[in-house]
């Protein structure tokens, strides 16, 4: 017996120490990829702005649908723009070093900037580390219920990273899972057809199938609604002996909004025409009186 113990306390802590390496391997993973990420900033933005001013299909944003905008970090000077589309709500998933554009450039007002026009924007940060990183589920609700709020109220929302390719499109395709009742697949289809060189890191993609399968399945239902429908959950604590025998039917459901028209209708069940058209009255057993 004690030597069992001493072989589960090394397992255990065989496991401690396995799991204590793996979350600094994770660590250094991110340290990593966060120093390139800062290094190549820069020289990709700028690549990105090139390609922007030399081909024309290379934009700078495109539009999803109708309240929907996604595309890569804005400039100040884009602000004005951005607002004349009707933009309500602008998502960030950049971390500091990226960001161009404040929040109190979005949302600034006369008071407190009086040399500034005021646009009214509301601003949403989520920092994500570039590259190989998604923004968590809580995150991600956060966002799909903010662009919901925006579309409701007829306000655009812009979503962007750096280049409006992955942290970004993550976003989107979770709203449109959400709001549009895509599948994640199909979802990804129609945003590169609108935005055709969006890219998700494999981390990105499986975020969208976790918040995919999040969503709880539709309860079964009664397409004619004339029906109640019965579960095993239902049935617990309801294990009589006197109804050993006894089958499950499906009852129809009566109106509520007609209780007088329910009760007649169980009163002419009762009635029993005879040929002299005049109504016989017929004394129902209780077991069938109990039906209505």
């Amino acid at each position: 017996m004690k030597i069992e113990e001493l072989d589960d306390a090394e397992c255990s802590i065989d496991e401690q120490e396995k799991y204590e390496k793996q979350m600094v391997s994770v660590e250094v993973k991110r340290a990593l990829v966060g120093a390139g990420a800062r290094i190549l900033f820069y020289p990709t933005l700028l690549y990105n702005v090139l390609r922007n001013k030399i081909e024309a299909e290379f934009r700078w944003w495109d539009q999803i649908d109708e309240f929907l905008l996604l595309g890569a970090v804005p400039f100040p000077k884009d602000v004005p723009l951005l607002k004349s589309l009707g933009v309500g709500g602008v998502i960030t998933l950049n971390e500091p070093y990226e960001t161009l554009v404040p929040s109190s450039l979005y949302r600034v007002s006369d008071i407190t900037f009086p040399f500034l026009k005021a646009h009214g924007i509301d601003h949403l940060v989520i920092p994500t580390r570039d590259y190989l990183f998604a923004p968590s589920i809580v995150d991600i609700n956060q966002a799909v219920q903010f662009i919901h709020q925006n579309a409701t109220c007829g306000k655009t929302t812009y979503v962007h990273c750096k280049a409006g390719r992955g942290r970004s499109t993550t976003i989107v395709l979770c709203y449109l899972v959400e709001y549009k009742h895509m599948t994640p697949a199909a979802a990804l289809e129609y945003v590169r057809s609108r935005r055709p060189r969006v890219l998700l890191a494999p981390s990105q993609w499986k975020a969208v199938q976790n918040y995919n399968n999040r969503r709880p399945c539709p309860l079964p239902y009664s397409p004619s609604g004339d029906a109640v429908l019965i579960t095993k959950a239902d049935l617990e604590g309801y294990h009589s002996t006197c109804d050993a025998d006894m089958e499950l039917a499906i009852v129809p459901k009566l109106p509520r909004t007609m209780p007088m028209i329910a009760r007649l209708s169980c009163l002419f069940a009762s009635l029993k025409v005879s040929g002299s058209s005049v109504p016989m009255i017929r004394r129902l057993p209780v077991s069938e009186s109990r039906a209505c």
